[in-house]
């Protein structure tokens, strides 16, 4: 049976930016690496490409469907664990409104943790947080949406492990749990998610000595947002996820990993004021904590594994037209280790200072 038409609507943006370090290198080190915060998207020397995001979508009065297409770095960095043709797919689901209180989504979702997206033309700062760089980027699964009432929703969601769109590879499944209230002004979100991301090690399987596995990833997340008055606006996000510590194999059998779980946690607060029709000037502050060598390769860590960064950003949007945005953008991160950056003499720093100029065209 043929479709309206009509019911069918093509968006999405586009975006590049400048990127350069006030005091750290603006070229590839000797080791191949470059200088920059280790978060997500905005990271490269220069001049530099974001993506392009294509979304087709079809929203009829009881189905509807949404895919989602990036290309290009930033897009590749979101699905960075989709293989083949789907390395493309930043989203692909369906929905079904079953009432006027209850809808179904099936499919590749973006996630419903934290405060930033994917897109760059839905955040007001262009570079993004740790906390966002290193949640969860999307679900594959089932979730149900419901709207408890005027105010208040609740979403309850099966799912893939984290981040695998095409499929589940692990055998395990994760659970999403979301309370939301919204009013006028804005809104809060409590979220919870938990599960096995990386299975169960299995002895019918070959297994090599030493291999290990991490235990269930439980991770709760706060997102609000409101308006304080018609010029300014307040945000928070503050989260925390632990892994418990798994099993492993000795050669001979599969046994339990005594000690802590590892993780992250974190806060950032946001705050935004419009000066005229097309200026605003936002401030992000972040702190992002790593313990027991929670993550590798993101803050400096002591003997430990633990470590932390309090980062600054500093964010200007500049509407040239209403779809089309500048961000200039200076930023200061503080590691609490030495020698996670490089200065300009190659000498490690536990700081580094950055400005960049982002253009954001969306349709």
């Amino acid at each position: 049976m043929a479709q309206d038409l009509s019911k069918v609507s093509i968006s999405g943006s586009v975006d590049a930016y400048y990127r350069a370090n006030f005091n750290a290198p603006n070229k590839e080190l000797p080791d191949g690496s470059f200088v920059a915060p280790a978060t997500s998207f905005a990271n490269r020397p220069g001049f530099a490409l974001g993506m392009a995001n294509i979304i087709t979508a079809y929203e009829g009065e009881k189905i509807g469907f949404v895919a989602d297409l990036v290309f290009g770095p930033r897009g590749t960095d979101a699905v960075f664990n989709s293989t083949g043709s789907s390395n493309i797919v930043n989203q692909l689901y369906m929905y079904w409104n079953v009432s006027d209180a209850v809808t179904f989504t099936f499919g590749n979702f973006n996630t419903f943790l934290g405060y930033e997206v994917i897109s760059p033309a839905a955040n007001f700062n262009y570079s993004t947080s740790y906390m966002f760089s290193y949640g969860p980027f999307s679900h594959t699964g089932l979730k149900a949406d419901i709207a408890l009432s005027d105010n208040w929703s609740l979403m309850a969601a099966v799912m893939n492990p984290t981040d695998y769109t095409e499929f589940n590879w692990a055998g395990t499944y994760t659970g999403g749990l979301q309370l939301g209230y919204e009013n006028d002004n804005g809104g809060a979100w409590l979220n919870f998610l938990y599960g096995d991301q990386d299975g169960k090690l299995d002895e019918d399987y070959p297994l090599t000595m030493g291999q290990a596995s991490g235990g269930s990833t439980f991770q709760v997340d706060l997102t609000t947002g409101f308006d304080v008055s018609e010029m300014v606006y307040l945000g928070l996000n503050a989260t925390y996820n632990t892994t418990a510590a798994g099993e492993s194999f000795n050669g001979t059998d599969i046994v339990d990993e005594d000690g802590d779980g590892y993780g992250f946690y974190g806060v950032a607060g946001y705050v935004q004021a419009s000066t005229s029709d097309r200026f605003s000037l936002g401030l992000r502050g972040e702190y992002f904590n790593v313990f027991n060598n929670g993550l590798d390769g993101v803050v400096g860590l002591d003997t430990d594994g633990d470590g932390s960064v309090f980062a600054v950003t500093l964010s200007g949007n500049y509407k040239v037209v209403e779809n089309f945005t500048l961000i200039p953008e200076v930023r200061l991160d503080s590691m609490s280790e030495e020698d996670y950056f490089v200065n300009n003499e190659l000498a490690g720093s536990k700081s580094l200072s950055s400005f960049m100029l982002a253009a954001v065209f969306s349709f």
